[in-house]
């Protein structure tokens, strides 16, 4: 008969066994703990990767630093945009996504060309989230657990051995020794999560301080000082137009007063004489 002691023992050894795989590999459950830790709390970490969003091919690299920054690159066929994410607060650069955001919509004309490589500020909504891919607890409950049915030992990863770990939404890739890294997330094709698709992305950096402070000299739209001076003309006087001919003209600053990087100038679209006059003898020869 067996004593109190030696049930104990056999419990112990058996929870010892779940902890543990007797070849020496890591527990699948410490390899989730691990991951999830990672993302939730460590000081930081680097993202970086591809992936489809609304049919368009994106490449990103982002940092995160605890508690709330975040600084990214974005690059999507001829559009780039870098951010900075403090908390609640956007800082955006980029002067063809700059374009795209203003549309129609500025009443002023080349503010995209004026604000130049300058940071602006904007809503954060601009930046995605991704939280399944960066938040502890939703990574694992979307890719790890119940949703991994498949494991797969002594995969090289960025020159690290590790362990995939794969279900039908993406394969997981964590590093085999502690503290069980998350290296790298593979999406399924067909696979659709946070509004990606066909997402492949690494992860390094772990632990690291990246800095991000908000940057200095922003634009704020909603504050037209904060801007470049932006001409705008009043008027035109052609009156000392001869040869040469002297034109003035009268122009406002719609923008702020400090001065800008380069000189100001200005375009004349006047049509030339000779076309004005060639499309008038053609309409007295139909006449």
């Amino acid at each position: 008969m067996k004593t109190p002691g030696s049930v104990l023992a056999v419990v112990m050894a058996i929870l010892a066994l779940a902890a543990c795989d007797p070849l020496g590999l890591p527990a699948t459950r410490a390899l989730e703990r691990g991951t999830a830790d990672m993302l939730s709390s460590s000081a930081g970490y680097e993202l970086s990767g591809q992936y489809k969003a609304s049919t368009k091919q994106w490449t990103i690299d982002e940092q995160f630093s605890r508690p709330d920054a975040r600084h990214l690159v974005l690059n999507g066929e001829g559009t780039k945009l870098e951010a900075i994410v403090i908390a609640k607060d956007g800082y955006f650069r980029g002067q063809e996504f700059l374009a795209q955001r203003l549309g129609q919509s500025s009443a002023v004309p080349g503010l995209a060309q004026a604000a130049g490589s300058a940071w602006w500020k904007d809503t954060v909504s601009l930046v995605p989230t991704m939280p399944d891919f960066t938040d502890g607890t939703a990574f694992r409950a979307t890719f790890l657990g119940s949703a991994a049915n498949r494991r797969t030992d002594h995969q090289s990863i960025d020159g690290v051995d590790s362990v995939e770990l794969s279900g039908t939404r993406a394969d997981v890739f964590i590093a085999s020794a502690p503290p069980y890294r998350l290296l790298r997330v593979r999406l399924k094709p067909g696979v659709e999560i946070d509004g990606l698709t066909d997402a492949d992305l690494h992860y390094s950096n772990v632990g690291r301080d990246f800095g991000i402070v908000a940057p200095k000299d922003v634009i704020d739209f909603a504050n037209l000082s904060t801007l470049p001076p932006i001409y705008t003309v009043l008027s035109v006087d052609t009156s000392a137009c001869g040869s040469p001919c002297v034109v003035s003209a009268r122009v406002k600053n719609l923008g702020g007063t400090i001065g800008a990087k380069g000189p100001s100038s200005s375009a004349s679209t006047r049509r030339p004489p000779s076309r004005a006059r060639s499309r008038d003898r053609r309409r007295t020869q139909r006449s």
